[in-house]
């Protein structure tokens, strides 16, 4: 079986509604294993309009767990794909586990709370199941650095939490020595580190870090450089790349599918985005399949710690958490 082949029956077997499994947190939720990712905006030219249809085809297709940010400035969109479910009985507001993050300039203590209700109006929700410092680098409005210590942040995000304004609070973009410093001086353990992960950037050390400490890992940016990136030094793999066609033709799955797979079989969360019905649909299709170790490590090897996401603007900024080289 050719990989076009693969593909069309992978978008076959994906029209059914496949839910995924859950993993339970250090704070005993529960969250579901893969996420939709949303974040597109119009810089990527789609119209922030698509982020409510690809929620609502999301939860249609068996996603439960959804993802934005306050700088998406797709939160009112998010919130309306979720009631459009909703309305239409295809869930109930608990079925769901709703991921959202502070932005850099909403760092200080007092600011925490205030940012997550103004969240909570946009999404049209009264809690959200996860809010995340989004990086642990501090701004001004302006972007200009601010000298704001993760350590206060977290503080706000404590108070967010004892006020049941969200049942799990965690992390995003943190270095291991961040997250250590950060359970040594709190009264709450993260319950998630979001970050980059995928084929050229497998972080091995700290998803291995985060997961002894009991921190669960979600994975951004899963696809890494499978998709096409406007930049002349993107390494392999590419969505035909030989190895990762071979294995999806002994599971009759896109080599997408294989890649969020194998970030499943890492214990990590993948979050794909994707505003296609059927891609949606595809992204989620991943658990009638397991890879082996060596398929792991096949993927594994395409590893040259280069990031999709790569702010090295803000190399100079106090926390920036990435390599300054």
């Amino acid at each position: 079986m050719g990989p076009f082949a693969v593909i069309f029956l992978a978008g076959i077997y994906s029209t059914l509604a496949i839910e995924a499994p859950r993993k339970e947190l250090n704070d005993g939720n529960m969250m579901p294993v893969v996420a939709l990712g949303t974040g597109r905006g119009t810089a990527q030219g789609v119209d922030i309009e698509e982020v409510r249809h690809a929620v609502f085809w999301a939860i249609e297709a068996g996603y439960r767990h959804i993802d934005t940010a306050a700088i998406y400035n797709d939160e009112l969109q998010v919130g309306q794909g979720i009631a459009d479910a909703v309305s239409q009985g295809l869930v109930k507001r608990e079925d769901l586990f709703v991921t959202t993050k502070l932005w850099n300039d909403k760092h200080r203590r007092e600011q925490v709370v205030p940012e997550l209700r103004e969240s909570l109006k946009k999404l049209g929700l009264s809690y959200v199941d996860l809010y995340l410092i989004h990086f642990p680098i501090a701004t001004k409005v302006d972007g200009s650095p601010d000298d704001v210590d993760y350590l206060e942040t977290w503080k706000g995000m404590e108070d967010a939490k004892e006020l049941g304004l969200a049942k799990s609070i965690g992390v995003s973009n943190f270095n291991a020595t961040q997250i250590d410093r950060l359970i040594a001086n709190s009264k709450v353990k993260p319950a998630v580190n979001q970050v980059e992960v995928n084929p050229t950037l497998t972080q091995e050390p700290l998803v291995s870090h985060c997961q002894k400490l009991g921190v669960a890992v979600m994975a951004y940016s899963p696809f890494g450089f499978l998709v096409t990136r406007k930049r002349d030094d993107v390494p392999p793999p590419r969505y035909d790349d030989p190895a990762l066609v071979k294995i999806g033709e002994k599971y009759g799955k896109t080599t997408g599918q294989v890649v969020l797979r194998y970030l499943v079989d890492r214990g990590l969360i993948p979050i794909p985005k994707s505003a296609n019905k059927e891609r949606i649909a595809q992204n989620i299709n991943l658990f009638d399949f397991k890879l082996t170790e060596e398929e792991i490590a096949t993927i594994s090897a395409f590893n040259k710690n280069i990031r999709v996401i790569d702010p090295k603007s803000w190399k100079d900024y106090p926390n920036y958490p990435f390599e300054r080289d």
